[in-house]
């Protein structure tokens, strides 16, 4: 059998965690177990996404960015 822990959550994230079940007798750890394996991903960004990443970080540091409402205008939207 799995070795259990007790944490301690408000009673909004419990509710949340309700809402997350796939079905009523689904348990929380089986839930927490699902959003991790979503939420962590193992794989490694590449360099080519780094340096993108990188490229973006500084034009938004210089400036170089345009802001919703702009572009909404240059669309005509």
């Amino acid at each position: 059998m799995p070795r259990t822990a007790t944490i301690k959550i408000d009673t909004e994230l419990k509710r949340r965690l309700n809402t997350l079940k796939r079905h009523p007798r689904e348990t929380y750890s089986d839930v927490i177990r699902r959003l991790t394996e979503t939420a962590i991903d193992t794989e490694p960004l590449s360099e080519e996404t780094l340096g993108r990443i990188e490229e973006a970080v500084a034009d938004f540091q210089a400036g170089r960015y345009v802001t919703e409402e702009e572009m909404d205008r240059t669309l005509g939207l």
